[in-house]
């Protein structure tokens, strides 16, 4: 999957809108080596998304599930 950018975009945000979690920063950030040093996006920058599985923790539950 890609993810092309609109300007403004920052590497937090993408997350959001494509996993909806900012902690998987890491893993896009990896799949896109070549901008790794790129804080705030311009538009039109095709990112690799990679497909990832969120590691679900006690603390992520609800109270009743932990």
């Amino acid at each position: 999957m890609t993810y092309t950018t609109i300007s403004g975009d920052e590497w937090d945000g993408i997350c959001y809108k494509v996993y909806g979690d900012e902690m998987m920063m890491e893993q896009l950030m990896q799949a896109n080596l070549e901008h790794i040093n790129t804080v705030v996006f311009r538009a039109g920058i095709v990112l690799t998304v990679p497909d990832v599985e969120k590691v679900v923790t006690a603390s992520d539950l609800p109270p009743w599930m932990r």
